[in-house]
């Protein structure tokens, strides 16, 4: 497409468009409608000549060449000018008949392809110029006595009044055809602006729609065509947008509080102890607390720039990842997590098999859940991991026998900040970022994350992952 078309609006190429297929298919039936009206005039110009012919064959050869008889009743039946001009006798060789009286004017070129078919019986119709330029249709009937060709009849027509049939009608062609292009064009810039009219609105809609104000949506005509598929396709858009910035503007409240609480603590803190001289034990309890305070907001830190990555996509996939490598590493950090919680983390059925990704980020997903899993079961209770081989997919499951979630808050569950009123009480120091965590970097990673609990009756999370 030119730069030129480019720079015009949309209308106008539908315009140019359509005027220019139009075009052509006006040129192209007037070409087939002119061949059309040649074809249909020579046509009739022939059975003329034809029925001209058998009438001069039949009436003049009743019992040999003499047309004493006949002579008048053509002269009056065709004309003096035209039997004079264009009615011609000729012997086999093609030469005048002096015999016959017809021939009275200089006989019509005889073409070879005229005196060939003669030979052969058969009549020849064509074109031919006689001497002032003006083009005659002729026809070469041969006529054959007794097996012999004993002479050749040719009758001719001027196709002066064909030619000016033709000329007006390719005249009237001329005058119409960019009278209608003209016209049509003029019809389809119109229909073009009453079809994209509601692109228009479409576009002012979008154009009032900000950041801000992400609730308004794109009216659809209800006519279920390709329009307003378009509007559903933008107003879907819009959906995803709208829950989109919903999702950052709750995240980065719940960051503020996040690090506001450690914050405001360790300032609090450092306010108390300079208010007076305090004694080295003293300072060093404050320091001790304020290191804490500094510990979670550096774990809070890590967790968002963790879930930044995952859920920008920016883990490496750098190779096969061993499954039950996997399940031992966080066996042991689990068992770890245990020590003096009264829980035990066991290993269960693995299955031997391989994941695509990143070991890295694998390793902290499977360890979140373990690390759930743990703070969530209470003294006595029991946290499993195992792994099943699927067919293209491998199943790892991590099983705990805690207080189990209800369904309502199965969903909430993973995401960020959230943390459920028993976990809060229980373990203060989680940021609800665990979960949030490992379900962007299964996602990452072409997999899912589901939960499966029963309050009372623990929790099951499954990863499934595709297998190497």
């Amino acid at each position: 497409m030119s730069p030129r078309l480019r720079a015009l609006g949309l209308r106008a190429r539908l315009a140019l468009w359509y005027g220019g297929v139009l075009l052509v298919v006006l040129l192209a039936f007037s070409a087939l409608s002119y061949a059309a009206l040649r074809w249909t005039l020579l046509r009739d110009v022939d059975s003329t000549l034809l029925v001209v012919a058998q009438v001069v064959r039949d009436t003049g050869y009743p019992q040999g060449p003499t047309l004493s008889g006949p002579e008048a009743r053509l002269r009056a039946l065709l004309g003096p000018d035209f039997y004079d001009r264009f009615l011609h006798l000729l012997d086999p060789e093609g030469e005048p008949d002096d015999d016959i009286p017809a021939a009275r004017s200089r006989p019509l070129p005889l073409s070879p392809d005229a005196r060939t078919n003669a030979r052969q019986g058969l009549p020849t119709f064509e074109t031919l110029r006689i001497g002032t330029g003006e083009p005659v249709r002729v026809l070469t009937m041969p006529v054959v006595q007794g097996g012999q060709l004993v002479n050749l009849i040719q009758v001719g027509i001027p196709l002066r009044r064909t030619r000016e049939a033709l000329q007006s009608y390719l005249r009237i062609l001329l005058a119409l055809v960019p009278l209608g292009l003209g016209l049509a064009m003029a019809g389809g810039a119109l229909v073009a602006r009453r079809a994209l009219a509601p692109v228009g609105l479409m576009s002012r809609t979008a154009r009032r729609i900000t950041a801000e104000d992400l609730a308004e949506r794109v009216p659809a005509r209800g006519a279920g065509d390709e329009l307003d598929h378009l509007a559903e396709t933008l107003n879907a858009m819009l959906a995803r947008l709208e829950a989109a910035f919903t999702e950052v503007r709750r995240f980065a409240a719940d960051a503020a509080h996040e690090l506001r609480t450690p914050l405001t603590a360790l300032r609090g803190e450092l306010e108390v102890a300079l208010r007076a001289a305090r004694s080295p034990e003293e300072y060093r309890r404050v320091l001790q607390s304020s290191l804490e305070s500094a510990e979670r907001l550096v774990r809070l830190a890590e967790g968002l720039l963790a879930l930044s990555r995952a859920t920008a996509g920016g883990l490496a996939r750098s190779g096969p990842v061993d499954v039950e490598a996997l399940a031992l590493g966080a066996l042991d950090a689990g068992a770890r997590l245990a020590q003096g919680r009264g829980v035990t983390v066991r290993l269960g059925t693995v299955a031997p098999a391989a994941v695509q990704g990143d070991a890295t980020a694998l390793e902290r997903m499977l360890l979140n859940l373990v690390d759930n899993a743990v703070r969530y079961t209470p003294a006595g209770g029991k946290v499993e991991i195992s792994a099943t081989a699927l067919d293209g997919w491998v199943e790892i499951a991590v099983q705990d026998s805690g207080p189990g979630i209800a369904p309502a808050d199965a969903a909430r569950v993973f995401e960020p900040f959230v943390r459920l009123e028993a976990g809060r009480a229980k373990e203060a120091e989680g940021s609800g970022l665990g979960l949030a965590i490992a379900r962007s970097i299964v996602t990452v990673h072409g997999g899912t994350l589901t939960l499966d609990s029963t309050p009372g009756a623990g929790s099951r999370f499954t990863i499934r992952l595709p297998r190497s």
